[in-house]
């Protein structure tokens, strides 16, 4: 199957809704990402809008050749075929560049000389000690002497500037109220890396209001992240999606399923076992009478409405 055949939906007459599913092309994609992929196709279609793709290659070293043409054949084997183009983030760095220069002329972003080493010494200095992912924020007021390594939004001075409170709350469609106290739980965080890679929260910010994206739906997993990409869509008075969190496919281990933890690659000589295996994790009733992949997908996009979407009309 070449996918260069494969066209996007043909309904034109999309409203407002614009959702992605966004996986890492460091490996192929796993039960669990599909999961995800079937939630945010679904959503979309309840909408009635687009579903796009991109792929998260920014962290070029781990991604590996080919991959993500391969993941595009995954979907596609499974009916999933986005609406309109794919988008590579790792061709997208002028733009990440464009809103870091935007944070620095705003004295919301800074430099920071400091190692690992010199993150986990700080810990064991502070009161923070028992948050060790927090940063201590040692180079906010300067590098003290340090080269510079990577740079740092500076939490505080995008909060008091804009007037926000130090807490960032939000209502995810299935977990309900949330709310992070940035700085406590990880501090300033990183946005560009000190290899020169640009950082995960940026990079997503960036592209999310790049490709209009209007609701996010992934994995429970990445619900920790929401407050931080909250702050910096405010800082570079971007707009906020709405966010649902699905839950995860756990392996044997108890951990989420993951390429970290041995995920194994989907095996797709069956599609539609596949996509019931990713239903039955979503909550969603698998029929055994219903044989096509299609009507499958549209059984389902039903019993997703019904929960997440229940004001939602059907298109005839």
């Amino acid at each position: 199957m070449e996918w260069q055949g494969l066209g996007p939906s043909p309904a034109q007459d999309w409203p407002g809704y614009i959702g992605r599913f966004a996986p890492s092309p460091t490996g192929m994609l796993h039960a669990g990402s599909l999961v995800a992929a079937l939630a945010s196709w679904l959503d979309a279609r309840t909408h009635q809008g687009q579903w796009r793709v991109r792929m998260e290659d920014v962290d070029t070293p781990r991604c590996v050749p080919g991959t993500d043409l391969a993941i595009l054949q995954q979907l596609a084997l499974c009916h999933l075929v986005p609406d309109g183009p794919v988008l590579w983030q790792s061709q997208r760095g002028q733009a990440y560049q464009t809103a870091l220069d935007t944070l620095i002329a705003r004295g919301w972003a800074y430099p920071c000389g400091c190692s690992r080493k010199d993150i986990e010494l700080a810990q064991t200095r502070s009161l923070l000690r028992h948050h060790a992912a927090v940063y201590a924020g040692t180079c906010r007021s300067g590098l003290g002497g340090k080269t510079a390594r990577a740079w740092r939004l500076n939490v505080q001075a995008v909060q008091a500037a804009l007037n926000l409170p130090r807490i960032t709350s939000w209502h995810d469609r299935r977990l309900g109220w949330q709310e992070q106290d940035v700085l406590e739980a990880v501090g300033d965080f990183v946005l560009r890396r000190a290899d020169g890679l640009w950082a995960y929260q940026l990079a997503v910010v960036v592209d999310d209001a790049a490709q209009g994206i209007s609701h996010v739906v992934r994995g429970e997993d990445l619900a920790d992240n929401t407050a931080r990409q909250m702050l910096l869509q405010k800082a570079l008075n971007l707009p906020t999606p709405q966010y649902l969190h699905t839950a995860l496919v756990l392996g044997a281990n108890g951990e989420k399923l993951s390429k970290q933890n041995g995920a194994q690659a989907l095996d797709l000589q069956d599609p539609l076992h596949a996509l019931r295996q990713a239903a039955s994790a979503l909550n969603l009733p698998v029929r055994a009478d219903v044989t096509d992949i299609d009507a499958s997908l549209a059984h389902w996009t039903d019993h997703w409405r019904a929960q997440y979407a229940p004001n939602t009309p059907i298109k005839a």
